[in-house]
């Protein structure tokens, strides 16, 4: 691997530490009805675009972490197909919380994008 492609990973892996839980706690605030891991991975690679990067495994300590911080209420359910699955859904605190996160995000989005503009690459 060059330095270029290793630099560019270091990056997209700085960038993707917040940007997930961002993601996670959108897809859970939209959510009709509590979502198990799969479903929500599934539901990240259709419409986030690469925010996992393909790495399924990642999203369950973010998980952890989320329900840790009061963010997630989660439970467990038998399944008819396999192992128990634990189905998570976003907290009162976690909307809250989805709320200033989106508009940090927002306000971030478009700060950096002001920077960005006229750049001729």
């Amino acid at each position: 691997m060059d330095e270029f492609e290793s630099q560019r990973r270091k990056f997209q892996k700085e960038l993707s530490t917040g940007t997930v839980s961002l993601a996670l706690l959108a897809v859970l605030g939209g959510a009709a009805e509590p979502m198990y891991g799969y479903q929500i991975a599934k539901r990240l690679e259709r419409e986030g675009e690469g925010v996992l990067s393909g790495k399924q495994s990642a999203l369950y300590p973010v998980l952890r972490n989320l329900g840790t911080a009061g963010l997630l209420d989660s439970h467990v359910e038998p399944s008819v197909t396999g192992p128990p699955r634990r189905y998570y859904r976003i907290t009162d605190a976690g909307r809250q919380v989805l709320r200033e996160w989106v508009s940090a995000w927002r306000a971030t989005r478009d700060s950096v994008d002001s920077v960005l503009q006229g750049l001729d690459l």
